[in-house]
């Protein structure tokens, strides 16, 4: 996609909020051997993905997680030479490229171990492919239900094992970020009774997301998958507001106003018709809409224009959308979508509110054609 390099509306990834949230982490594991991989799938949470990985290794990150083989690949490409898993299930046809590149993968059958034996025996492989067996302790996405499969995959495993090298094994919680724990506990207990299944641990023994790690940190493992906390977002939107550090958001996005008039009473704005000025009005033109990820939904919603709070009116187009202003202001002027202004600011989680979604859908729907402007590290913190 081409990239809106041209036009002022941007979105700006302060590097340093990012280093400080993995420092943070860092700071209150109680067990220090325990290692963070940052989690840097779908273009790092609309932050980018490269960027994003650089500033969590310089922090401390020993390790990534990837949804899609793809992403992985491009870590690679970009020098990460660090672990990356892949938490997505990936076709065993790419057994030989996945073992090529030292890219773990989550395996969740046995006939996914088989298939891929029968290609990596074929193509003499000469590398083993790091596996972590995937267990469904309730989520009810991908990884083994039963205990036998377990037993079954992890045999056959050190039967092959000069193509296959056990290196994790992990679950994902549903519901580390409800105040209510009680499905979290039995979650945890199906995997500890499946864990058990097997004669004997791999190296990395995982489930904590950022959720987790937040907030049941005895079930740490020695393996946190941290993500949104590490942007700087709380996993549970407000149902849990106490956090046990600061989490610094590492996202602004901006505009400016690229054309400004005065309308008179009775006036309509935009697709449908659906605004009606009742007064003469200022009226500015934003240059971002909804191929930009700025939901149509978003009519009505608030931006910041020199420190106050300003209306959304009309439909959002697909490439504008207009706001009412308090009184006239010249082209050029900054308009904050998410971030601060003067006094004032607005967060993903207030976008997210008004449009009834979560803040990660906000952050990932962030177009590819918003150019990202990175504000690099400044340097360590005082934890």
């Amino acid at each position: 996609m081409t990239v809106g390099y041209l036009r002022p509306t941007r979105v700006l990834v302060n590097q340093q909020a990012i280093y400080e949230n993995v420092q943070n982490e860092l700071a209150q594991l109680k067990n220090q051997e325990t290692e963070i991989f940052a989690v840097v799938k779908a273009n790092g949470y609309g932050h980018g993905m490269v960027p994003v990985a650089q500033a969590a290794e310089a922090a401390g990150a020993t390790g990534f997680c990837v949804a899609i083989l793809d992403e992985a690949l491009d870590l690679r490409r970009a020098d990460f030479t660090e672990p990356i898993l892949t938490l997505g299930i990936t076709q065993p046809s790419y057994a030989s490229l996945m073992a090529a590149n030292q890219i773990s993968v989550t395996v969740g059958s046995l006939t996914w171990l088989e298939e891929a034996y029968d290609i990596l025996k074929s193509e003499k492989n000469s590398r083993p492919i790091h596996v972590h067996l995937g267990i469904d302790s309730g989520m009810g996405r991908i990884g083994f239900r039963d205990a036998s499969e377990l037993l079954a995959a992890y045999q056959f495993m050190q039967t092959h094992n000069d193509y296959f090298d056990f290196e994790g094994v992990f679950t994902h919680f549903a519901t580390a970020d409800d105040p209510d724990d009680t499905y979290f506990k039995e979650q945890s207990a199906r995997f500890k009774t499946l864990l058990a299944v097997l004669p004997e641990q791999p190296r990395y023994v995982h489930v904590s997301n950022s959720a987790t790690s937040l907030w049941h940190a005895a079930c740490n493992g020695n393996m946190i998958r941290l993500g949104v906390s590490m942007y700087g977002l709380n996993p549970s939107g407000k149902a849990i507001e106490q956090v046990p550090y600061p989490l610094k958001p590492a996202m602004r996005v901006e505009s400016e106003l690229c054309f400004v008039k005065e309308v008179k009473s009775g006036s309509k704005i935009g697709y449908g018709a659906t605004y009606t000025a009742d007064s003469p009005e200022w009226i500015g033109t934003v240059p971002i809409g909804y191929a930009d990820g700025w939901l149509r939904r978003m009519q009505g919603s608030q931006v910041l224009v020199d420190g106050q709070f300003c209306e959304v009116v009309g439909r959002v187009c697909m490439d504008q959308l207009m706001i009412r202003l308090p009184h006239e202001y010249p082209v050029d002027t900054k308009v904050v979508l998410v971030g601060n202004s003067g006094n004032e600011s607005i967060s993903l989680q207030d976008v997210a509110d008004y449009a009834g979604t979560i803040h990660y859908e906000i952050a990932c729907d962030l177009a590819e054609r918003l150019p990202r402007v990175y504000q690099p590290i400044t340097g360590d913190i005082n934890i």
